[in-house]
């Protein structure tokens, strides 16, 4: 879209001191997207460093439990990392070092990114620096530890309600004082533009991978594809193949958390509004001043008050439906893919397999379902084991502390 604008939503709505910096990444993306040099050291660096394509699993197990539509799983856990994140962060690690940058700023909620900005760093010999808001600090601890063992620097952000969104404005206020020499390598689809279209387009080899790996499995287009939603990188990773062709239904997944009071979810298309927060126009959840509110969900990455500005457009097009659920399904559909599957989900990619759950039955056999597993539940150990009540897992920490 021109100006990075989708219908109404996008933009760059920045400070001023940004905007050159703005103008030189979309002028280094839009040279390096004609660059074949740039294609063929960003898909050598996915195939041989990070690991693509990551697999399309048929999830027989649960196919015949339900009775309905086949299911299946892209599992980008098994991305280097754990998480579809590396991938566009490889992208922007790229333009960074063409750019002649050498120090990479980063926000991260569950982690995933921070992790995946702090691996790509370590490759290119870039400094990192990572803002995390104190409370995902406490509940994502085993990213924090491995993004410093890459020489990553955590800096804990201690306002606001300590989560991502407190994360990115930390982050922005690092790029706009560091401009010269660091590179701010945003998490998602969101952000001033070229921001939601550079992630989206690194992202897009996931759908692509779908349609192809589909094709030979079942000869056919999917019928859905679903994905959890907080910014949207996964989402529109898996969904931007499929919008041309109408047949296939795209379903996005938010954060039902434990209730639909304000604060006890993410939802925002139902709760939320049309407003410009952290240098784009979308959809927020804020209150009659326009101040962001509190948001919650059991995953910390889909506890994000807003939604990238492609997904806006496309929901108000009607080319992507929205659905929600909640903290309990979410943990449920974790248990079952686990002792269906073999597969240990992230609790992100939990919501999209809870919906999937719900669906599948309602469909004929004919019919396939495909669930972007957005990233591994090895992040969520602490988050899982408290709300699960694993009463050896707790006994162990206690022994080990005790031993210390």
């Amino acid at each position: 879209m021109p100006s990075g604008h989708f219908g109404k939503f996008g933009g760059r709505f920045v400070p001023e001191m940004l905007i050159p910096a703005l103008e030189e990444l979309e002028v280094a993306y839009e040279s390096s997207k004609k660059d074949p040099e740039f294609k063929k050291e960003f898909l050598d660096l996915l195939k041989n460093f990070c690991g693509r394509p990551t697999p399309l699993v048929f999830a027989k197990n649960l196919t015949e439990k339900l009775g309905g539509a086949k299911i299946y799983l892209k599992n980008e856990g098994l991305n280097h990392t754990g998480a579809h994140k590396i991938t566009h962060c490889i992208g922007q690690g790229l333009l960074a070092k063409r750019m002649g940058k050498k120090r990479i700023i980063a926000e991260t909620g569950a982690g995933q990114h921070g992790l995946a900005c702090a691996t790509v760093a370590a490759k290119f010999g870039m400094e990192c620096v990572v803002y995390m808001g104190e409370t995902d600090i406490a509940r994502q601890r085993p990213n924090v530890f491995w993004m410093e063992q890459l020489g990553a620097k955590v800096v804990p952000v201690e306002y606001g309600n300590k989560t991502l969104k407190d994360a990115v404005n930390a982050a922005l206020k690092d790029w706009i004082e560091n401009v010269s020499d660091s590179y701010y390598l945003l998490g998602s689809v969101v952000g001033p533009h070229p921001y939601p279209t550079m992630t989206r387009d690194f992202q897009k080899i996931v759908g692509e991978e779908i349609q192809n790996q589909l094709k030979g499995a079942e000869k056919k287009l999917p019928d859905y594809v679903v994905a959890c939603v907080g910014g949207g990188s996964n989402a529109m990773g898996a969904f931007n193949n499929f919008l041309p062709l109408k047949q296939v239904r795209l379903i996005g997944v938010e954060a039902g958390g434990r209730g639909t009071k304000k604060g006890d979810n993410a939802v925002r298309f139902k709760g939320g509004s049309v407003g410009v927060v952290e240098g784009f126009k979308s959809y927020f959840l804020q209150d009659e001043d326009g101040q962001v509110m509190n948001t919650h969900s059991v995953s910390a990455g889909l506890d994000y008050a807003g939604i990238g500005p492609e997904l806006a457009f496309l929901k108000e097009e009607g080319r992507i439906e929205f659905e929600s659920v909640t903290d309990k399904e979410a943990l449920d559909a974790f248990k079952t893919l686990a002792s269906f599957e073999g597969i240990i989900p992230a609790l992100e990619s939990a919501h999209a397999m809870a919906y999937a759950l719900k669906l599948a039955p309602k469909l004929s056999k004919k019919e396939v379902i495909v669930v972007n597993l957005s990233g591994r539940g090895d992040k969520d150990l602490f988050i899982v084991a408290e709300a699960f009540k694993d009463k050896n897992f707790y006994s162990f920490l206690k022994d080990f502390l005790k031993n210390e």
